[in-house]
Parts: C-alpha cells; sequence; structure tokens
C-alpha cells in the first residue's frame, strides 16, 4: 500500500565523450581534408594523433595502398562544428 517515493536525486548518467582533449589547428585541418576524400597515409604528421583518438581509420584501396578516412566519430567531431 505505501510504496516508497522514487529517488529524484539521482545524478543523472554522464554523457559519453569522443574526444578527451582539444584537438590542435592542424588536427582540424586533416580531418576537413578528409571531409571530401581519403587521404595517403603518410600525407599527414596528425594521422596518428587522430587514429588514436578514434577519428579516422586505415582503408586499403584496389591497389592495396593505405588510405586514411573519417571514422562515425570523425564524423561527429565536424558536425559538433557545424561543418557538416
Amino acid at each position: 500500500m505505501n510504496q516508497p517515493e522514487p529517488n529524484t536525486n539521482e545524478t543523472p548518467a554522464k554523457r559519453p565523450t569522443i574526444l578527451r582533449r582539444l584537438l590542435s589547428h592542424h588536427e582540424l585541418a586533416t580531418l576537413l581534408l578528409l571531409l571530401h576524400a581519403p587521404i595517403d597515409a603518410s600525407a599527414k604528421p596528425e594521422i596518428p594523433q587522430l587514429y588514436e583518438a578514434g577519428l579516422v581509420e586505415t582503408v586499403s584501396n584496389e591497389a592495396g595502398t593505405p588510405h586514411i578516412r573519417l571514422t562515425s566519430e570523425g564524423n561527429s567531431v565536424l558536425r559538433g562544428l557545424g561543418v557538416k
């Protein structure tokens, strides 16, 4: 009969964040380049940091040459900036 009232003071669940750090202007520029087309894997020195952050991935073309393209997380970052 007497039911306890639900606890309305619970802390809201934290939203997952994509980025754990701010991106440099060079990294943002690289994401913008990747928005339009995959680039050569050795084209930019920022690729390892973007790969570590999960914003880019390596794919191979028909010739087997590795290229870098945006992941869904990378696209989300650009959408958050109003680019896409």
